[in-house]
């Protein structure tokens, strides 16, 4: 390939890139909508099968994945607001911790001691002042520790930041939202006839029956990938759950909906989950090397999952290699966030599969499933 011609394909790369970072606002519920609508689309030509309409179908599908989560967060909003409450004790807790942190390592000033001035011998000589009657300078008070609440003022004001920011992005967030639901319901209704009609009508596309087939085996696939991986972090979220009730860790049933949920996002989701519990357990035990116990119990539970349950019933097609999964990972949470984070491994999914499909970039498709 000539360089100038690289060249023209690394600046497309990266015009792409900047226009997914700067256009996340508008493309990021498009996105969401197309893989859901892709995992959604099978069920709705089944029911279409039966001579239930596009629109009833849709409407009952996206009822019936969005009501068993409304009735969880009911369930789970009191333990999760009892925990939210606990912050305060917790950051105060923390405070306290960083001001005498902060108060060890301040460098202590010594006194200043102020020098009384010179006298002149002849004045004593005249007993003007006597030894027990000379002025003696008052003492200076101790320097206050400037700079001790230094840290923990920092601390508070990055939470205020960020609730401000969490505040201020609410109204985004809920806009994305009702979009998300409206693009699925109209992609799942109106998605596969426009989609017909592009394969049809476009001259550019040759091949008809595998462009129409390529639709349907990533929508296949992507379907298997997500519900195995549903129904494996399902089980880790239970078990998970189980064991830390058992051991008498509060709210068991809150902590076990939360790896299960921060499970989509492979070796991302798991450290935050770690990290959570160990606040849990030293807000529960108190700073004692119990306290860890529930995130390293969390930890060995995940490992079994992640290095034997999940590789065995996904298999070849779905393996995906680790540090391409965490770099692209990390592409995918600077761009779009969190959400960017959820989505980023069904995305890689279905370019794998497109490209596997198509014959298209052939190094890249053995690179992304290279053994470990």
């Amino acid at each position: 390939m000539p360089p100038v011609q690289m060249a023209l394909y690394w600046l497309l790369a990266l015009a792409c890139l900047y226009t997914l970072y700067l256009a996340k606002t508008l493309l990021l519920p498009v996105a969401v909508a197309a893989l859901f609508a892709l995992l959604l689309s099978p069920l709705v030509g089944l029911f279409k099968r039966f001579h239930i309409p596009r629109t009833l179908s849709a409407l009952l599908l996206l009822a019936a994945i969005g009501g068993p989560f409304t009735l969880m967060g009911m369930q789970l909003s009191e333990p999760a607001e009892k925990w939210f409450q606990r912050i305060p004790e917790l950051s105060a807790q923390l405070t306290d911790e960083l001001d005498e942190f902060s108060r060890k390592l301040s460098v202590s000033e010594s006194p200043v001691t102020v020098t009384e001035p010179e006298k002149e011998e002849g004045f004593r000589f005249f007993g003007w002042f006597r030894d027990d009657e000379e002025p003696r300078a008052a003492p200076s008070p101790a320097p206050s520790p400037v700079g001790d609440s230094a840290v923990s003022d920092r601390v508070m004001q990055g939470g205020v930041e960020l609730m401000v920011q969490m505040l201020g992005a609410t109204p985004a967030v809920l806009a994305q939202f009702f979009t998300f639901l409206v693009l699925v319901l109209f992609m799942l209704i109106f998605g596969p006839t426009l989609y017909s009609t592009f394969i049809q009508v476009f001259p550019q596309i040759r091949d008809k029956q595998a462009a129409t087939d390529l639709l349907e085996q990533v929508q296949h696939e992507l379907s298997r990938y997500i519900l195995t991986v549903s129904v494996i972090n399902i089980l880790l979220g239970v078990v998970t759950g189980c064991v830390l009730f058992f051991m008498g860790v509060e709210d068991a049933l809150l902590w076990g909906v939360m790896v299960a949920l921060l499970n989509f996002a492979p070796y991302v989701g798991p450290v935050i989950g770690m990290g959570v519990l160990c606040l849990a357990g030293v807000v529960q035990y108190g700073p004692v090397l119990a306290a860890l116990l529930p995130a390293l119990i969390y930890f060995c539970i995940n490992l079994v999952e992640a290095q034997f349950v999940t590789p065995t019933v996904l298999g070849h097609n779905m393996r995906l290699h680790p540090l391409v999964l965490m770099l692209w990972l990390i592409l995918w949470g600077w761009m779009w966030g969190v959400v960017g984070v959820l989505i980023a491994v069904p995305l890689l999914v279905c370019l794998k599969l497109a490209a596997a499909r198509l014959r298209l970039f052939p190094h890249w498709v053995k690179l992304i499933e290279s053994p470990i």
